[in-house]
């Protein structure tokens, strides 16, 4: 494919707000596709795939054209990806030919040049992980797979692999996960399908999470920090709709599209969102058979399809997201009923703030753990979780 000027200044432009605007890429990306309609498939590939393999190889592309501006991680980028660099691109660095010739020179560098990870993060994850670090780290630079979950309240797993394949999407059933799917690398899913209700984009690992609530027909289930509700949805699928699921967060404008996502799934009269406010947990005082606290985190476990987080985490940033981890298993829990079942998740692989948050709420004896659930992202190809489910003990 030619290379266009004005989609590879683009990318550039795209590159220099994630890193020294600390923009989220993902929002950049659509923000720029949605400003320029004209732009077709290939188009769109062509920025996305520049700006995402920048932020995720950063340091190594760094290193390889020996200059750290946007114009020339794109040129050591596109030297990656086949291109030739054009004559009209200006930028400071190495030479095509220079840039190739370093690329052998890459494996001697330090860890955290070679897999592209600032200094501290290294640092931390091979503190908490060890010997286990390099293979997760490895892991989480590999291009992320989509996944998607059946809707069983609108249809079956084989009913939607044939749905999609009337638009020529191939979609294969992934073992060990009754309602997942997966596409073929490099494919996604059209809007208008995403927005059917058939199915839900949420990776491997995070379908794991709702099954180890356990939630049973016509029981009150809480989700503590629901977000825009992929959890939710998962809930009321496996509850047959029967019941009731309270989707919580503090972010009014996050429920206000779980209740379009419960709609389209069919899971409304099921789903009810619900502001969190000072009174919540008192309101809730004892009334959910099952809770899950899907805790804000670091978000470690999903650098392969965020690789823009690494470059806006700071260290000061996980502490206070451990104070709030805590904060929310100290209050939170009040809203579970003795005897009903707690699921502690995270989309993190820091001990730190899995099962260190953990053994500090078994320690104040109202919970017996029952399971833990880790999800592993070099064992299994998905994005890094954790889970652990507990009991809470009777009065």
């Amino acid at each position: 494919m030619k290379m266009h000027r004005i989609l590879a200044e683009a990318a550039s432009t795209i590159a220099k707000s994630v890193f020294r605007e600390h923009k989220v890429l993902d929002h950049e990306l659509a923000t720029a596709f949605e400003e320029n309609p004209k732009w077709g498939k290939r188009d769109r590939s062509f920025i996305a795939e520049t700006v995402f393999e920048i932020a995720r190889w950063r340091r190594a592309l760094s290193f390889l054209v020996d200059s750290e501006e946007t114009t020339a991680l794109c040129a050591a980028q596109w030297v990656r990806m086949g291109y030739d660099i054009p004559e009209w691109w200006v930028y400071n660095g190495k030479t095509a030919e220079e840039m190739k010739a370093r690329e052998a020179e890459l494996s001697s560098q330090p860890r955290a040049v070679r897999e592209s990870i600032p200094d501290w993060l290294d640092a931390l994850g091979a503190s908490e992980l060890g010997d286990a670090w390099d293979a997760e780290l490895a892991a989480l630079n590999q291009r992320a797979s989509i996944f998607l979950r059946v809707n069983t309240l609108r249809s079956t797993r084989p009913e939607v692999i044939a749905w999609l394949a009337g638009f020529q999407i191939t979609a294969t059933e992934v073992p060990g996960l009754p309602d997942a799917l997966v596409l073929a690398p490099g494919k996604s899913l059209p809007k208008s399908l995403r927005l059917d209700g058939r199915v839900e984009i949420q990776d491997a690992g995070s379908q794991m999470i709702a099954p180890l609530v356990d939630p049973q027909p016509g029981e009150r289930i809480i989700d503590a920090c629901s977000g825009a509700g992929g959890k939710s949805l998962h809930l009321a699928a496996l509850m047959k709709a029967e019941g009731r699921v309270f989707g919580m967060d503090i972010d009014s404008k996050k429920l206000v599209e779980l209740e379009r996502r419960a709609r389209r799934a069919n899971a409304n009269k099921c789903i009810s969102a619900k502001e969190i406010t000072a009174s919540t947990t008192a309101d809730f005082a004892n009334i959910a058979d099952r809770l899950l606290i899907d805790a804000p985190c670091s978000g470690l476990g999903t650098l392969k399809r965020q690789p823009d987080l690494k470059w806006r985490l700071k260290p000061a940033a996980i502490d206070r997201l451990r104070g709030i981890q805590a904060e929310l298993l100290e209050n939170y829990t009040a809203m579970l009923k003795p005897g009903g079942r707690l699921v502690y998740a995270t989309c993190s692989i820091l001990p730190s703030e899995n099962r260190a948050a953990i053994d500090k709420l078994l320690a104040g004896g109202n919970f017996t753990l029952l399971e833990e659930r880790p999800v592993s992202p070099a064992a299994t190809g998905y994005d890094g979780f954790y889970a652990a489910a507990l009991v809470k003990n009777p009065a």
